[in-house]
């Protein structure tokens, strides 16, 4: 069921996204979400790269799950940028938008005749995104913008795994979704700047830029700290600058977390007399690996209910360790109403997340799934092209 659109804080605006793959597009669907129209102007025929993007072997009508994931409730315009008939038609929506998105590599915008100071003159008050792998200038504004080069080198591929593992990258895209989440937060404020001021902006952000944000605690800590390095545990690591017994460990059948808390709590509700010597909080860093694992052959001996049944009554934070399918089955999850259908024109339905964000206790969705190449331009021309 589609969210009434009067509900929505963005209803009415015209977003207009060149950008392509996934952190560029997860800004535009976020404001999708909030009722923004927004228009994917791809290339015709083949559309958007990331159509044809796979993180596994899935394809729904004719498209990539990732694609149909970070497009929907979007309309597709198809425009050969370097024709001029077709530039000159995107010129005209780029005068009716309020917002456009681009994530070329520095200096394309500006050959294809499309730069911020190009676009200004058509639209003064028009928000202009910007999205880069290492920013618009240095050594590095001509290379990949791409999510695994982006974190190694940005430092977070050092705080993931145990010590002896060398670099662990996050198994997600995590530069592109930071850096599309960084991007929603400044066109977000350039927009209630406009409202104050009336003027447009430039917002521009980067996926390194958006990693090294991620690691502001500990990139903090190591600026001032006389540049001691992380030194991850050797024992079910899960954060180098956290103290034992932080970690994830294996039980009887399956796994448990154990976030921070007392080792004196722990050793009497898991009934391990083996962490008596370590009940002083000095030393939960600088013996986190003996704390460890004595707890890892501890938690072996039992399934993890066991372990929830003694850790949560005396309030110490701990979590089972799920599947998504255990998740998706469990009533916590249920009660969320997070996932919903979306389906295209002609029948093909994709089952997906939603909006994480809820507006007076009403959560963002729409039918609409991602679009055809060009399925849109009659009705893009139809009501923004037609005077």
């Amino acid at each position: 069921m589609s969210t009434p659109a009067d509900h929505l804080p963005l209803a009415g605006l015209l977003v207009l996204d060149f950008s392509q793959f996934l952190a560029g597009p997860s800004a535009t669907l976020r404001m999708a979400d909030m009722g923004a129209t927004v228009i994917k102007v791809e290339r015709p025929v083949t559309g958007d790269l990331c159509r044809q993007l796979y993180i596994s072997d899935l394809e729904i009508d004719g498209d990539s799950t990732l694609f149909h994931t970070i497009n929907r409730n979007k309309r597709s315009y198809a425009a050969d940028l370097k024709n001029p008939e077709d530039l000159a038609k995107v010129r005209r929506l780029i005068g009716k938008a309020d917002l456009m998105i681009e994530n070329f590599r520095p200096g394309v915008m500006e050959r294809i005749g499309l730069s911020y100071a190009e676009v200004r003159t058509l639209n003064p008050r028009i928000i202009y995104g910007s999205v880069t792998g290492y920013g618009r200038t240095g050594p590095w504004i001509d290379l990949p913008g791409q999510d695994l080069l982006a974190q190694s080198r940005s430092g977070v591929v050092w705080l993931n795994g145990d010590a002896d593992q060398g670099p662990v990258p996050v198994g997600l895209a995590l530069a592109d979704i930071l850096t599309g989440a960084h991007l929603v937060q400044g066109l977000l404020g350039a927009l209630v700047r406009r409202g104050i001021h009336g003027r447009g902006a430039r917002v521009e952000v980067s996926l390194l830029e958006s990693v090294l944000d991620f690691q502001f605690e500990v990139l903090t800590t190591y600026l001032n700290d006389g540049a001691r390095p992380p030194k991850r545990s050797a024992v079910n690591n899960a954060h180098a600058y956290l103290g034992a017994p932080y970690g994830i460990y294996a039980t009887a059948d399956g796994y448990l977390s154990l976030a921070m808390g007392p080792i004196a709590t722990l050793a009497k509700a898991l009934d391990c007399a083996a962490l008596q010597p370590y009940l002083d909080r000095n030393c939960w860093f600088t013996r986190r690996d003996a704390i460890k694992d004595i707890l890892g052959k501890h938690l072996k001996t039992q399934a993890t209910q066991y372990w929830l049944d003694r850790l949560i009554p005396v309030d110490y934070w701990c979590a089972p360790v799920m599947t998504w399918a255990e998740l998706l089955e469990h009533d916590g999850f249920k009660t969320l109403g997070f996932l919903q259908d979306v389906v295209r024109g002609n029948g093909a339905r994709v089952r997906t997340t939603s909006c994480p964000i809820r507006f007076d206790g009403i959560r963002p969705q729409a039918a609409r799934a991602a679009p055809k190449v060009a399925e849109d331009n009659a009705w893009v021309e139809a009501n923004y092209l037609a005077d």
